[in-house]
C-alpha cells in the first residue's frame, strides 16, 4: 500500500497525515508512477487551508501537491508516449504530488531528459516554467532592461533573477533580511533592496535616472503593489502574479493606471501559458535547457523527508525559508 500526506480538514499544517493512500490502476490516458522527489510550492499551503488559489481544491479527503519527479509504473489504455521505467516529471495540477505514488494524466507529464538531477527538476520545473514565460512571454525582457524583482531569494525570485540576468537586465530586487540579499545578489541580482531599510521606489529610480522599471514581477500583493506601480516607467508592465501579503487594494484600472502613465497590469497564471500541449513542451523545453545550460541553480536550500510535510509547511509559515524546498519519499 501507498502512502501520501492525507488531508481529512483543511487548515494548519498539522492536518497533514501520513498514512495509507490506495492507487488504482491507471485509468485510460494515465500513468502510474513512483515519486522520487516533490517540489514545494507557497500555493500548496493556499490548497492545504482550503483557498482554491491559483487551482480549485478535491473535496476531502485529499492529497495537495502539483509538481513531482518519478518513474514510470504503468499506463492506462491509449498511452503510447510513455513507457515503464521513464523518467518524468509535471508541475501542474491535478493535485496530489505529496504520495509515494499516484496516477497522472499523461497530456501533462514530461519526459526528463538524461544528465537533469530529478531533485533539482522537482524544485525548478513549477516556478522555473512560470519564470519562462513571465520573462518571455509577459513582458519579454530586453538586454538594457531595469526590471523589479519581489521576493528576489525566495525560490520564484532566484530564479527570476539568474534567468533575466542572463537575458541581460539590470535587476533590482526586494528581500526581507540582509542574508538574504547576499542570496539574491549571488543569483545575479545587481541592487538588492531590505524592504525594511530601504525604499525599492527610490532605488528603482535612482537606477534608472528617474526613469522607472520596465516591468516589476509583483508576487507580494497587498503590502507593495501601490509602490509597484509607482516603480514603473510610463507604459511599464506590472505582472502581479502573486500575493503572499494578501490581494491587493482595488485599483481604478482606467483612471489610476493611465494618471501613473499609461501602466499596463496583468495576473497572470501558468494554467493559461502552458493550457495547450505545444505550449507545455515549449516551455518546459526552454527550462531543461536553461539547466543543462548552467543559467539556472536549483537553489535547494530545504529538504523534507515526505512523512516530514508537516514540519516543512511550519517552515514555510515562519517565513524563515530561503531558496527552493524539496521533499524526499
Amino acid at each position: 500500500m501507498s502512502k501520501a500526506q492525507v488531508i481529512h480538514q483543511l487548515g494548519a499544517p498539522d492536518v497533514m497525515q501520513w498514512q495509507d493512500w490506495p492507487v488504482p490502476d491507471p485509468a485510460a490516458g494515465e500513468v502510474r508512477l513512483r515519486h522520487t522527489a516533490v517540489g514545494v510550492n507557497f500555493a500548496d499551503t493556499y490548497h492545504r487551508g482550503g483557498i482554491s488559489h491559483p487551482w480549485p481544491v478535491p473535496a476531502c479527503p485529499v492529497v495537495i501537491g502539483f509538481e513531482g519527479v518519478g518513474i514510470v509504473q504503468g499506463v492506462g489504455a491509449g498511452v503510447t508516449q510513455f513507457k515503464t521505467g521513464d523518467r518524468v516529471a509535471y508541475g501542474i495540477p491535478p493535485l496530489g504530488s505529496y504520495s509515494e505514488q499516484r496516477n497522472y494524466p499523461a497530456d501533462k507529464l514530461l519526459h526528463l531528459p538524461p544528465g537533469l538531477a530529478e531533485r533539482d527538476v522537482a524544485a525548478l520545473l513549477m516556478k522555473g516554467m512560470t519564470a519562462h514565460y513571465l520573462l518571455h512571454r509577459t513582458y519579454p525582457v530586453q538586454p538594457g532592461d531595469t526590471i523589479l524583482v519581489h521576493a528576489a531569494a525566495g525560490g520564484m525570485g532566484l530564479i527570476l533573477c539568474q534567468w533575466a540576468k542572463a537575458l541581460g537586465a539590470t535587476i533590482v530586487g526586494t528581500v526581507s533580511t540582509e542574508e538574504k540579499a547576499e542570496l539574491a545578489r549571488a543569483a545575479g541580482c545587481d541592487y538588492p533592496v531590505v524592504r525594511s531599510r530601504e525604499d525599492f521606489v527610490a532605488k528603482v529610480r535612482e537606477v534608472t535616472d528617474g526613469e522607472g522599471a520596465a516591468v516589476v514581477y509583483e508576487a507580494i500583493g497587498k503590502e507593495t503593489l501601490q509602490r509597484s506601480l509607482d516603480s514603473l516607467r510610463p507604459m511599464g508592465m506590472c505582472a502581479a502574479y502573486g500575493h503572499v501579503s494578501g490581494p491587493p487594494d482595488p485599483i481604478d484600472v482606467i483612471q489610476d493606471l493611465g494618471r501613473r502613465g499609461s501602466l499596463f497590469i496583468t495576473r497572470p497564471a501558468i494554467m493559461h501559458y502552458v493550457a495547450k500541449r505545444a505550449d507545455l513542451e515549449r516551455t518546459a523545453g526552454a527550462l531543461f535547457k536553461a539547466i543543462g545550460d548552467g543559467i539556472l541553480d536549483a537553489n535547494i536550500h530545504h529538504e523534507f523527508a515526505l512523512k516530514d510535510a508537516v514540519r516543512a509547511h511550519q517552515a514555510l509559515a515562519s517565513g524563515a525559508t530561503q531558496g527552493a524546498m524539496v521533499l524526499l519519499p
